[in-house]
């Protein structure tokens, strides 16, 4: 969770900060990403809740095993989003908008369950996805595979098939989108009151880093899934 540093933000600055968010190499994690990990592990507990008491019913009711790695990623998910944020400078809006594919994901999908086995891969593919829908400017398929630790033909492939079981079913009106940032903000309010980063990207502050994918495409630390 967020550290008790974090400030609380006012409706009013909240607003003024919608494209006021650094995307410079050193700016600080997104606070979103804090919570949607917890969000995420909350959900894993009550799975394996699940399976301990019905492991026959769920084994029977999984529709799909897609994303599914072959061995259990030695990652945590605050650790791998905190990876791919470094990597990616995916601003805050994006994983906002990756929370409502995973939760339309799962309403379409109710034999999924979100597990150990599947998070990584379903976090990255929904990440990928939802910078193409939010970002004026995206890296392209093989980097996000190289952050993720996928194959780029992985990767295209979880990518096809999430957009199958999506339906296509990819917009967010700005309704819902203020509606999961409110649940997001729910989610911490206990600890403090905390408030989403709102951001929305420019296209002239991507094309400032655009370089970094041809520079960093070696630098990035490996990762296998």
């Amino acid at each position: 969770m967020a550290s008790s540093s974090c400030l609380t933000i006012s409706p009013r600055k909240l607003r003024y900060d919608l494209y006021s968010f650094s995307y410079k190499e050193d700016s600080n994690t997104p606070l979103v990403i804090n919570v949607l990990a917890s969000l995420i592990e909350r959900s894993m507990a009550r799975t394996q809740r699940i399976v301990k008491n019905c492991s026959n019913a769920l084994s029977k009711a999984i529709s799909t095993n897609i994303f599914d790695c072959r061995e259990i990623p030695d990652m945590t998910i605050q650790s791998y989003l905190e990876r791919i944020f470094r990597y990616t400078r995916a601003g805050p809006s994006v994983y906002v908008v990756a929370y409502v594919y995973i939760d339309r994901f799962c309403h379409n999908n109710p034999g999924f369950r979100i597990n150990a086995r599947n998070v990584h891969r379903l976090l990255i593919t929904t990440i990928m996805v939802a910078s193409k829908y939010v970002e004026d400017m995206n890296f392209r398929n093989s980097y996000f595979a190289r952050v993720g630790g996928l194959t780029t033909n992985e990767l295209n492939e979880l990518e096809l098939e999430f957009l199958f079981l999506m339906g296509f079913k990819l917009h967010v009106n700005v309704s819902v989108f203020e509606s999961y940032c409110s649940h997001l903000e729910r989610e911490v309010s206990i600890g403090g009151g905390y408030h989403i980063e709102r951001t929305l990207r420019c296209a002239e502050e991507i094309k400032l880093a655009r370089h970094i994918e041809e520079r960093g495409y070696t630098q990035i630390a490996r990762v296998m899934l």
